[in-house]
């Protein structure tokens, strides 16, 4: 390839104007509300209990320094997937979500869920305020996707054809309801949910590249794939990058942004040393993000429309 990767994060901008791109899309970074993000941050402080190696925090930083480093590398427009771990917790997270969405035009207002009796009722208030995407986390929030009480609420978002970005795979650490088995019964209930399945699926990475190839609105996102941290934990098959050369337009940018180890130039030059050509990194950083969240050439939604 033409295009030198990125080598720092002041690099990055150069990165993406030399693909010819108006910047990025990043399909998975969280914002969440400052006391639960304190909690997260002091969860990964203590990374080596839960994962045998230290997880050091990039970002940790304000929510306006944070809202800096990503204008300064170029990210046009990402969401801020909250996701609870207990019953009631929802509501609240959606609210605080649109409000962070109305304070900041290029915030792609998010929502979440939680199995729980009122799910159907505040997905539905969500819709109507103008959510752009949900959160789910399988293994945090320790239930199957398939549970009763969540069918109305696939139902609906099947219906919308609103993007959910799922954390269902193994890694970093495995959960009862985490796995391919799960999403694939959900699947054949709902097979027309816009699923993006993050991380890629880590580490069942060849499972979620059958699911995106068995179901058109399955698409996946490289939030922290190939990168020298997740590769040493849970490598990639290099034999399967045919397959996901031929997923060009349904991978998305993701990063895990803020709560990352390295650097957030180092997911792009990850994605880049894969060497699967310009082309898949144009649709993977900008154009597979903008048709799913219905983006204009900046990033923007069409006609000024409310994202």
């Amino acid at each position: 390839m033409s295009v030198q990767p990125p080598v720092a994060d002041i690099d990055v901008p150069r990165y993406w104007r030399e693909l010819g791109l108006p910047g990025l899309i990043d399909a998975h970074v969280h914002f969440l509300p400052d006391r639960v993000q304190a909690k997260v941050w002091k969860y990964f402080a203590d990374a080596e209990a839960h994962y045998g190696r230290p997880w050091p925090v990039t970002y940790a930083l304000p929510v306006p320094e944070r809202l800096a480093v990503l204008e300064a590398l170029g990210v046009r427009a990402f969401p801020t997937l909250p996701y609870p771990h207990k019953p009631g917790m929802g509501a609240w997270l959606n609210d605080q979500a649109a409000e962070f969405a109305r304070e900041y035009p290029q915030v792609l207002q998010s929502g979440t869920f939680y199995p729980e009796p009122e799910a159907p009722a505040y997905v539905a208030e969500a819709l109507a305020a103008g959510v752009r995407v949900f959160k789910v986390h399988v293994q945090i929030g320790d239930f199957d996707p398939r549970d009763p009480l969540l069918l109305p609420v696939w139902e609906r978002l099947e219906q919308t054809g609103t993007p959910v970005v799922i954390h269902c795979g193994s890694g970093p650490l495995r959960g009862e309801h985490t796995g391919p088995a799960p999403m694939a019964g959900l699947l054949e209930h709902f097979p027309r949910l816009q699923l993006v399945i993050a991380h890629l699926g880590m580490p069942e990475y060849a499972a979620f590249l059958e699911l995106a190839e068995r179901y058109e609105r399955v698409h996946l996102d490289t939030t922290m794939f190939a990168t020298d941290f997740t590769e040493g934990l849970m490598p990639f098959d290099r034999a399967l990058l045919p397959r996901l050369a031929a997923l060009q337009d349904k991978v998305l940018l993701g990063s895990d942004f803020p709560t990352i180890p390295y650097p957030y130039f180092h997911q792009l030059a990850a994605l880049h040393r894969l060497e699967l050509g310009e082309d898949w990194l144009r649709a993977v950083l900008w154009h597979n993000g903008a048709r799913l969240f219905g983006l204009d050439s900046e990033g923007s939604s069409p006609a000024g429309g409310a994202r």
